[in-house]
């Protein structure tokens, strides 16, 4: 059932944004009204990453321009003589292809899951000081990150690298095909590994060190900075889409940035929590940091901010292994849950739920999940509850970092499917960060935020609706013995493992 924050095109406050997001198993678009609140219908065009054992993983380029286009056909349809004011992008993050000097891709999308430049991680933690460079990038050497991606690209596609005009993010991509404009969002230039953090401007060394030229880089546009269009291309997009006549098209954004954003994460007082097959803790901040901690990524999103957190790549994926291992199927419901949310016992077992390598805060992306303290007598349930614990002490970890960096955060927005189907974790959460949490009832965040950073630009007067929250959970601190030890463990059995 739609909640009061949706709402009729009939009740709809201009200006409208049209709000595109290119996840890793659809692209999506919804058109929102001055007030940051969702109009009408919404698209969606489902795809999916072509992978292999060898760490392939790609999507078809030209396949997504398609999507987007379809969806800007259906929203455009339902608008029917409305019009918008701003059409604002975002897309997976890390991404990368490369492009002719007519603006055709010479390579798929190579997503950020693609890990076939591993040998070229190695090489390049040997040969650069991975501290220095995440103070300057607020970013590490990996295999997402372009670095190495390109220098791999160099070595087995020789025609490619002679061939390249530009290399652009696959929001870039989008754009170019589109409107015929080279430009990339203050975001997406971030999450390529390769922009000084400090002057939010591509890394010259870097690039150099990369393999490639400066000018072979898109321009880089803030979130102030909607891009030009050519008139006659302008004209042609508005003789197919009537509704888009005289918008201002952004600049492609990640969609972590977004997420944030739309969870109502969107200054220093709120930490963006994301709760689904993966996790992220996200503070957005106004004064850089001096020094990054080393467990924590720093991307600058615009001329005025960075956003400062760090990823955990097991959380639903993780309860996923403890629904299947702990058979819980066969488990009656209510004593899973009132194991879940009972006071917090000693003879629980204490698990690092790192089941596909880890992250922030150690960066070991060869570290596996450990489970220690099982005795003869440790129920499923048991088990199950230590992974809920693992993954809210994982969550601490990278929120006692965080503060190092970020003081001010008096509260915490959650969103994400496990949010919903596993709600006992956000309690566990709350202990174990010493943070209240407080769940978002709201369905694509990400393309909310995608359209509130518009709106900045094209309603920046406009008091935005608020979306749909629960009730906050607020820490036990009775609990707080229980979850310091339970802290101290993990961090010894961690440096133990692969300190």
């Amino acid at each position: 059932m739609p909640s009061h924050f949706d709402i009729e095109l009939k009740d709809a406050v201009p200006p409208l944004v049209l709000a595109l997001d290119v996840g890793s198993t659809a692209s999506r678009g919804m058109v929102y009204d001055a007030q940051g609140r969702p109009v009408g219908r919404r698209a969606k065009v489902a795809h999916s990453f072509t992978v292999a054992p060898d760490g392939t993983s790609e999507i078809d380029p030209d396949q997504v321009v398609e999507e987007v286009k379809q969806i800007i056909d259906t929203l455009s349809e339902a608008l029917g003589e409305h019009r918008v004011a701003a059409i604002a992008l975002d897309t997976f993050a890390s991404s990368l292809v490369a492009v002719d000097d007519g603006g055709h891709p010479l390579t798929p999308c190579f997503t950020y899951a693609d890990g076939r430049c591993g040998e070229h991680v190695v090489a390049l933690r040997q040969e650069l000081s991975e501290e220095a460079l995440q103070q300057r990038t607020g970013t590490r050497v990996h295999s997402s990150y372009w670095p190495a991606r390109l220098r791999w690209l160099a070595e087995t596609r020789h025609d490619v690298a002679a061939s390249t005009a530009h290399y652009l993010s696959l929001g870039d991509y989008v754009l170019l095909s589109i409107t015929g404009t080279l430009a990339t969002g203050t975001s997406t230039a971030a999450w390529t590994g390769m922009v000084d953090r400090h002057t939010a401007e591509w890394y010259a060394e870097l690039v150099e060190i990369a393999g490639i030229r400066l000018d072979q880089l898109p321009p880089i546009h803030h979130l102030d900075q909607p891009v030009r269009i050519e008139p006659k291309r302008a004209a042609k997009l508005a003789k197919r889409w009537p509704v888009l006549d005289g918008a201002r098209w952004f600049a492609p954004i990640t969609d972590g940035l977004a997420a944030n954003v739309g969870l109502g994460a969107y200054d220093e007082t709120t930490i963006g929590a994301s709760c689904a097959t993966s996790g992220a803790l996200r503070v957005l901040v106004t004064e850089m940091p001096e020094e990054l901690p080393a467990g924590l990524w720093c991307y600058r999103v615009s001329h005025d901010r960075a956003l400062v957190g760090g990823a955990l790549n097991d959380v639903g994926r993780a309860l996923a292994w403890a629904d299947v291992t702990v058979a819980v199927d066969q488990v009656d419901p209510d004593d899973l849950s009132a194991a879940l949310t009972a006071e917090p016992h000693e003879t629980t077992p204490l698990v690092l739920p790192f089941f596909t390598g880890e992250r922030s805060t150690g960066w070991a992306a060869d570290a596996r999940a450990v489970v220690t303290g099982i005795g003869a007598g440790s129920a499923p349930v048991e088990v199950y509850r230590g992974v809920i614990e693992g993954i809210a002490l994982s969550y601490a970890r990278i929120a006692s970092q965080l503060r190092e960096v970020a003081p001010q955060p008096e509260k915490l927005y959650c969103g994400g499917s496990v949010t919903t189907s596993r709600p006992e974790l956000l309690q566990v959460m709350a202990d174990a960060m010493r943070t209240s949490v407080t769940p978002v009832r709201m369905k694509r965040s990400t393309l909310h935020g995608t359209a509130l950073l518009a709106l900045e630009t094209v309603a920046p007067d406009v008091r935005r609706a608020r979306p749909d929250r629960g009730a906050a959970l607020t820490p036990d601190y009775a609990r707080r013995p229980y979850y310091t030890e339970r802290f101290q463990r993990f961090e010894r059995v961690y440096d133990a493992l692969f300190g």
